[in-house]
Formats: C-alpha cells, structure tokens, sequence
C-alpha cells in the first residue's frame, strides 16, 4: 500500500489552459486524480480563474496543498501581447489562423516587459524589452504604427532610450 500523503506538502502543476473554458476533465484527470482532486471541479476553478483571458491559451499554476486547488494564471508573452491588442474574444473553433494587425503603444511594450521581468533571461530591461518586441513581432503585430524590427534597432542604436525609461530596472 502506498505511504500516506502529508497534508502540510504542496505540489504545484502548471497546464496550458484557453481562458474562460472548462477544459476536458478527460485531460485533467491523470495529472490531479492520483492527489485526490476532482477533475470537473478543478476545471471549473481554471475556467473561472481565467475569465479575463478568454480564447486565449494560457499557462495556469495549481498549488495544491491538503486536497485544495489554488489556481493562478502565468502570463505569456504572447498572450501578454495579443491582450494588449484589445481585440474581441473569439471562437476558437470557428475562427483560425487570426492575423493580428494591430498596433501597440511603446509604452504598453515596456510595461509587458516589467511583467515579464522575473521570466527573463536579460541582464537589463532594455533587453527584456527586446525580447517582448520580438514575441510582437512573430504575433503580427505593430508598436507604434511601425515594424517591432524597426523599433529594436533604434533601440540598440539608443535612438529611443532617452525618452523611455528602459534603462531603469
């Protein structure tokens, strides 16, 4: 017979999860079932977690502590970006292969990047900057009307340092 759980031990799970949806509990099940979690009802807290992210596919962390699930929602990038577009939920299984032409303010890039501070790999935030221009760029979109490659090099070059505060941790 197997050891009996501690119930002050907490694991914690992270799953991909589209936001606002109930996902398949067919899913959830061999990854919650052996801690003794119900599956519909953990799909039901994600779903509920992740209201605010609907149609897009999210990182979700369980913690789970004495037979409880505490969900939290882990931005992507991406998923950063695209919310950033303001662009209507859509029917993920009506709608495919969305072009996302839109553009973004500098400024709403920057503060992605403050977000996504603790997950990258750069020394300043200049850098991680860059790298949420670069995730603008292979989503499709624009910052400030022009091309996110556009943008990187002046920001390399130190065009746009001066009047943003990317050097400022």
């Amino acid at each position: 017979m197997a050891p009996k759980a501690d119930p002050n031990e907490v694991k914690i799970l992270y799953l991909r999860a589209t936001g606002g949806e109930v996902g398949a509990s067919s899913s959830l099940a061999p990854k919650i079932g052996p801690l003794g979690l119900s599956p519909k009802k953990v799909g039901e807290d994600i779903a509920k977690a992740t209201g605010d992210w609907k149609g897009l596919r999210v990182t979700v962390k369980l913690t789970i502590q004495n037979r409880q699930a505490a969900v939290s929602v882990v931005p992507s990038a991406s998923s950063l970006v695209i919310k950033a577009l303001k662009e209507p939920p859509r029917d993920r299984k009506k709608e495919k292969n969305i072009k996302h032409s839109k553009s973004v303010t500098l400024d709403e890039i920057i503060e992605i990047a403050r977000t996504m501070r603790f997950k990258s790999l750069a020394k300043e935030l200049k850098g991680t900057v860059k790298e949420i221009l670069g995730t603008a760029f292979s989503v499709g979109c624009q910052v400030d009307g022009r091309s996110p490659k556009d943008i990187s090099d002046d920001i390399e070059s130190g065009e746009i340092e001066s009047r943003t505060p990317c050097a400022a941790r």
